[in-house]
């Protein structure tokens, strides 16, 4: 909880870009470039899953610029058209013949059809001269010819549909698949036009069947071919109403015998709202399958590679080449043959998403291919809520992750939250055939990493940075980095805090400063210090100053530690034994060796930024300070390296310790009891603590001054440690006290007039 107190700031920028990217999932703000960025990604990522194989059950036959050259310049004459269907229906043997084509003029030769009217009106006492004139008409009329070449064969022509204002219709359409009443009381988006331009009746008569041609969704605002709608509603007057299908669907119905498409809605939704359509069942009996499409009954075109014929996809032939019978028999035989144009000139190219000049014919093949392999990619209608969640978890996971986090992981939590996401909507596609918005989830993750990132830098880093250079000189390196985690936490501001301080002298410094020479005294003195001030260091101790021969130090400050006085006590023990070393690296070359004496206490005391307005320093004031550099003078009295107070030894429970003596030492009025740490308490040999327990009853004795007791228990101490001046010292104290009588003002404390 104090971490998300702290950090609430740069949580709450990064926060920024997870609730505009909610915003504009839920339609509130509404962001056209996250359209863009998602059709770009689906761009990408369609063209590096394509399977770029030969469909060999769908075949092309291209009106090209080789084949204009040889047969003349579009429209072709309907009796070409019909030899070209014949040759394919007949000798190639083709299941469906799909026209991307659109018959709306009648041929030039059908002035003929003026002709016959003519001979009836003027011919009509010479019949037989009239029959012949119609028979000759009939021959020659080209429309008359192809109408033929189509009757009672399983061929598709294409119509194309239109929305003006003012509603126009030329030709004729086929039926419409299915009737308005099929999406009553639904959700209908379906594509809507009010005109067409159909097929001369002539033609629409002979072949029944047919398929619009439109290719660009409505929707698509770039103009590139992503979708293409399956039925499309037609709401004219100058043709039945309904929805009829495209050129993909008719041709895949014929080739398949697949009844009627059947619409497939949601559930109901939310506040009772019509359902939105959700697929098309088509293929007949029991064999039906639910085509998934969108709202507006379109379908993601499946491209398999790219386009014309040297796209791989499917196989290109010359109209010519089948006119001139090029092909062997039956070489086309139960194939699905579309009829489209690739020449620049009939303007039937488009952009795609895997090519920027790409067939119309070859959409519809894609289509069909689809179709007939079950696979169709398509966005379902829970997307929007996919989105929703994607976006809500993933962006609180980098606000809060990010902002708790350091530098290093929050960037791995970024780089991993994003790969995540990326990698399941990858799975999803490929897996699925799921395409499912990417774009808010990535802007959303740019944009709270680079809020972050830069929160981060130039905020807290600056208070980081700030900190270093107010901490550095007095606070180990660790100990910075610890505090540049939460750099609002620490100040130079004093306050008062309990701490435990140490002082640490150099004994015998002024006779070593009349043996060597200043140079030298200055090395020697920075080689003890630098060692000393390690040993600081790495207990997390702060070094407050250096003063002559003298280091002070203390724990728990900037830094909060509960164990401060664990660590002072450890650090002195450690510095005692880094001095020992010291000397006997100094003893093998001839240098002087030192000694050190170190005074601990434990207490409230006032921390902070102190000194005057030329020059301040982080240090700590108070009694408790006073007391501790009273104490580091005693060491000697009592022949040890290491004096501690009464509180520092109720912090530091891990030691074992060993009472030296009540005292009161200048400027404290009060006696205070003094101890000596002898190492960690589980290391303590049972003997030494045997030793101790008989020293705390002399120490007993001596404060109820039964002086004979004191003596006799002492006595076998001091015949173990002869050389231990503690025991010497208080052997001299009871046997001065042993002959004098009980004094009852007498606390058995020691004073010291002397710092």
């Amino acid at each position: 909880m104090n971490a998300l107190l702290r950090h609430w700031p740069r949580i709450a920028i990064t926060l920024l870009p997870v609730v505009l990217a909610l915003a504009h999932v839920v339609g509130v703000w509404h962001l056209a470039f996250l359209d863009r960025l998602d059709h770009f990604i689906y761009d990408v990522r369609l063209r590096a899953s394509m399977p770029r194989t030969l469909d060999p059950r769908i075949v092309i036959v291209d009106i090209d610029d080789p084949s204009l050259q040889r047969e003349g310049h579009w429209p072709w004459g309907r009796d070409k058209l019909a030899r070209l269907t014949t040759e394919l229906v007949q000798r190639q043997q083709a299941a469906v013949v799909g026209f991307d084509v659109l018959f709306v003029e009648p041929d030039a030769n059908s002035g003929f059809d003026t002709l016959r009217r003519l001979s009836d009106g003027l011919l009509r006492d010479q019949p037989a001269v009239a029959d012949e004139i119609n028979r000759l008409a009939s021959q020659l009329d080209h429309d008359s010819t192809f109408a033929r070449s189509l009757s009672a064969r399983r061929v598709v022509l294409g119509f194309y549909l239109t929305q003006t204002a003012q509603p126009r219709a030329k030709g004729r359409l086929p039926g419409p698949v299915l009737l308005p009443q099929a999406f009553q009381g639904k959700r209908d988006d379906a594509t809507r036009w009010n005109g067409f331009a159909g097929s001369i009746p002539m033609l629409a008569e002979a072949a029944p069947v047919g398929g619009f041609l439109n290719v660009v969704h409505d929707a698509d605002q770039d103009g590139i071919v992503r979708s293409v709608p399956l039925i499309a509603r037609y709401d004219g007057t100058m043709a039945a109403p309904g929805y009829y299908e495209s050129l993909a669907l008719a041709a895949y119905r014929m080739y398949t015998g697949s009844a009627e498409p059947v619409p497939v809605f949601a559930p109901a939704g939310w506040g009772g709202r019509p359902p939105p359509l959700e697929a098309l069942l088509l293929g007949a009996g029991d064999k039906r399958w639910p085509v998934p499409v969108d709202e507006h009954a379109s379908l993601l075109v499946p491209y398999r590679g790219p386009g014309g014929a040297r796209g791989g996809s499917f196989r290109y032939i010359r109209a010519a080449d089948v006119l001139d019978g090029q092909l062997a028999p039956a070489e086309l035989k139960n194939k699905i043959v579309l009829i489209g144009a690739t020449s620049p000139g009939l303007a039937d190219l488009h952009a795609t998403p895997v090519d920027a000049v790409y067939p119309g014919v070859e959409v519809h093949a894609n289509l069909i291919a689809g179709l007939l392999d079950q696979r169709l990619p398509v966005t379902p209608d829970y997307a929007p809520g996919y989105e929703l969640v994607i976006a809500l978890a993933g962006g609180l996971l980098l606000a809060f992750g990010m902002s708790l986090s350091p530098a290093p992981r929050a960037i791995a939590l970024a780089v991993l939250t994003v790969a995540a996401v990326v990698g399941l909507d990858t799975w999803l596609y490929l897996g699925a055939d799921l395409v499912l918005p990417l774009a808010s989830f990535l802007a959303m993750a740019a944009v709270a990493f680079v809020l972050n990132m830069s929160w981060g830098y130039f905020v807290e880093a600056r208070s980081s940075r700030s900190l270093a250079s107010l901490f550095g000189t007095y606070v180990p390196p660790q100990l910075v980095d610890e505090m540049r985690a939460a750099p609002r936490r620490y100040s130079m501001r004093a306050e008062s805090k309990v701490l435990t301080v140490m002082f640490c002298d150099m004994r015998g410094f002024t006779r070593l400063a009349e043996q060597m020479a200043p140079v030298d005294l200055q090395a020697h003195l920075n080689e003890v210090f630098s060692t000393l001030t390690e040993v600081i260091a790495r207990h997390r101790g702060t070094v407050d100053k250096y003063m002559g021969d003298c280091v002070m130090a203390f724990w728990g400050a900037p830094v909060e530690m509960h164990d401060h006085a664990e660590l002072a006590v450890r650090a002195a023990l450690d510095m005692i034994e880094a001095v020992r070393h010291l000397n006997e690296a100094h003893r093998r070359s001839g240098r002087p060796q030192v000694g050190i004496g170190i005074g601990l206490n434990s207490g409230a005391m006032s921390v902070g930024d102190m000194g005057s307005a030329v020059r301040r320093s982080y240090t700590v004031v108070g009694d408790a300070v006073n007391l501790a550099a009273r104490l580091e003078g005693l060491g000697v009295h009592y022949g040890v390296d290491i004096v501690a107070s009464e509180a520092t030894r109720h912090l530091a429970t891990s030691f074992a310790w060993q009472e030296l003596d009540s005292v009161r030492v200048q400027g404290k009025a009060q006696a205070v009891r003094i101890y000596s740490p002898l190492g960690r308490a589980a290391r303590v040999s049972l003997r030494k603590s045997e030793e101790l327990l008989c020293w705390s009853r002399v120490l007993s004795a001596y404060r109820a001054q039964e002086w004979g007791e004191a003596q006799a228990m002492l006595a076998p101490l001091h015949a173990a440690d002869a050389k231990n001046v503690l025991y010497q010292l208080y052997a001299q104290r009871v046997a001065s006290m042993a002959s004098q009588p009980k004094d009852p003002d007498w606390d058995g404390s020691t004073r010291f007039e002397t710092k």
